[in-house]
């Protein structure tokens, strides 16, 4: 169903893309969009197991083409060290295609903001969390992203580096 990577010797391994998801802040979520136009939008979101989690208000073009079709991709760039001498990055990046459904349930919806109150302020109180989460749930929608497939690439010369020490 999904295609192999053509250059597999700068795949990354299913760990190595789980711990990008992790350590990441922001990723593109790419929809298909109105008159068959992708639709491309940049957000923050919460790695939880074989889930993604996003905020977003409960109306919008995101949602209209989620509800027009939940199939989805969300890329998320971990490094991009621009190399001008070499005309070239050192990047490393991890995909994600899956189906994204809106979490209509009150208690999934509550957890999933907490996951994502935690990753953004892990220093900040419960209480203070409880009194954000609060404020903000009346127009809050939740998103759940399967991971139907995820796969990982890294630059040629990040992979022969590694070998090399």
């Amino acid at each position: 169903m999904f295609q192999e990577m053509r250059r597999n010797k700068q795949q990354l391994s299913k760990e190595e893309c789980m711990d990008i998801l992790r350590e990441g802040t922001s990723g593109v979520l790419s929809l298909a969009g109105d008159e068959e136009y992708p639709y491309g939008v940049p957000l923050s979101y919460v790695a939880d197991g074989d889930k993604l989690y996003f905020h977003c208000a409960k109306s919008g073009h995101k949602l209209d083409a989620i509800r027009s079709n939940p199939k989805a991709s969300f890329c998320v760039i971990a490094q991009d060290h621009i190399v001008p001498e070499e005309y070239t990055s050192y990047f490393r990046s991890v995909i994600i295609f899956g189906t994204i459904r809106i979490l209509e349930e009150e208690k999934e919806k509550r957890t999933a903001i907490e996951k994502l109150a935690v990753k953004y302020a892990p220093k900040d109180t419960k209480e203070n969390r409880e009194n954000f989460i609060r404020m903000e749930w009346e127009p809050l929608c939740m998103l759940e992203m399967s991971m139907d497939h995820v796969s990982g690439k890294e630059a040629i010369e990040l992979v022969r580096a590694r070998k090399e020490s």
